[in-house]
């Protein structure tokens, strides 16, 4: 098998946009020009892109098969025995829409967390809520806030609205609260983007922390505070749920601790006027019957959920062991997730990276420097963490040749 190159192993990286060649799409015969179409003025400025390569993609381009899958933190051990009858007896009204409404969905979340059922929305995953958010407060031209090297889909949303990106560089390997406020401050951002627990680092900032941090912003800009790795974070992490904050909307998924990362469901809570505004935008029947089933008997079994946070526990230590076992270190994480030092920059990471694809593990890892002398290992079974213990020793060897 051919050596993977530097190019291809580029695709992998946690938050590279890899940039699509629209010109070689071919006309029909007699037909007009793709050039003679009138897309947008910003539409035209921007390039074709995607904010993540999978691991398919990989595995097509470079003819192998992952042996072990444990990149895209997703929640290997999947969903509950009882979500998985739920599937099964609903599959027959595949035929249905969905709930346009998701009313049940949305009535077992709100008791769930204690808020009005007005106070919460349901979307296709975080990453489509995210972008619903960009459309209801982006106009182009406008700023925008995030940290430089975070989860890449909001800067992908944000961009496609026009905004303007001012990014804030990590500080100790976690976002840096009073640089994020102050810049939101100095430019008077309309968005400013938190991920807590951090995607990729694995850190997090306490409860207190966040909400001095929220209080400091101004409510003419608003905080999307993603929580999508809540569930795996220690006590005091996540703030208590304050609906009254008219400038803060916090966004939630089924697709980590609950296993659910295929149907695509995730929610945001936030004051009632607020939300109210995301009915205007939304795609009504963007969640399908099947998912509507799944993440309500997912919510249902919070036993299940218990157990996923002690394998994700076991696993994690596992990594912490493999990491320590070569001599590495890594940043302790409140996420279903291990960020390894490879000890060197970014470049001898890229080396580890493309070793342990070509060995059919995939894991990715950061893009933005300093983060990027680390690669990012998701939890695992295992076998997937074997197989990993075994290929990393041969692939910090290769990195040093």
């Amino acid at each position: 098998m051919c050596r993977v190159s530097i190019d291809v192993i580029l695709c992998c990286v946690f938050s590279t946009c890899v940039k699509r060649n629209v010109s070689k799409i071919a006309s029909k015969p007699g037909s007009a020009s793709v050039n003679t179409l009138r897309f947008s003025k910003l539409i035209e400025e921007l390039p074709a892109t995607v904010p993540f390569v999978g691991p398919e993609h990989l595995e097509r381009e470079l003819g192998i098969a992952f042996h072990s899958r444990i990149g895209a933190n997703e929640n290997v051990f999947g969903p509950s025995d009882s979500v998985l009858r739920e599937i099964d007896q609903s599959k027959e009204l595949s035929w249905q829409y969905g709930d346009p409404e998701l009313l049940e969905l949305r009535s077992e979340l709100s008791d769930f967390l204690g808020v009005d059922i007005d106070e919460v929305v349901v979307g296709e995953g975080i990453d489509a809520l995210l972008g619903y958010t960009c459309r209801l407060f982006v106009d182009p031209g406008d700023t925008v806030v995030t940290s430089d090297g975070a989860y890449p889909t909001f800067n992908f949303h944000a961009t496609g609205h026009g905004a303007r990106i001012q990014s804030i560089p990590y500080k100790n390997d976690r976002a840096d609260l009073k640089s994020l406020a102050k810049s939101a401050e100095a430019i008077d951002a309309k968005l400013i983007y938190l991920a807590n627990p951090d995607n990729p680092t694995g850190t997090s900032w306490n409860s207190k922390n966040i909400n001095q941090f929220v209080s400091s912003i101004s409510t003419r800009c608003v905080v999307l505070l993603d929580e999508a790795y809540g569930e795996f974070a220690g006590d005091d992490i996540l703030p208590i749920i304050d609906t009254s904050l008219t400038n803060l909307v916090r966004f939630r998924t089924f697709s980590k601790a609950y296993g659910l990362a295929g149907l695509r469901v995730g929610y945001a809570i936030g004051h009632r006027d607020l939300i109210r505004q995301f009915e205007k935008i939304r795609n009504h029947f963007g969640v399908g019957k099947l998912s509507q089933v799944a993440a309500l008997a997912a919510l249902k079994d919070q036993r299940h959920v218990n157990n996923i946070l002690g394998l994700v526990a076991k696993s994690k230590e596992k990594i912490y062991r493999i990491a320590a076992d070569n001599g590495l270190a890594v940043i302790q994480s409140d996420t279903n997730f291990v960020s390894i030092d490879c000890g060197h920059g970014g470049d001898y990471a890229r080396r580890v990276l493309e070793s342990l694809i070509r060995m059919g593990v995939f894991v990715r890892m950061p893009a933005v420097a300093p983060l990027d002398r680390c690669i990012r290992v998701t939890c695992g079974t295992d076998s997937d963490l074997d197989l990993f213990a075994q290929s990393l020793p041969v692939a910090l060897d290769e990195a040093r040749e």
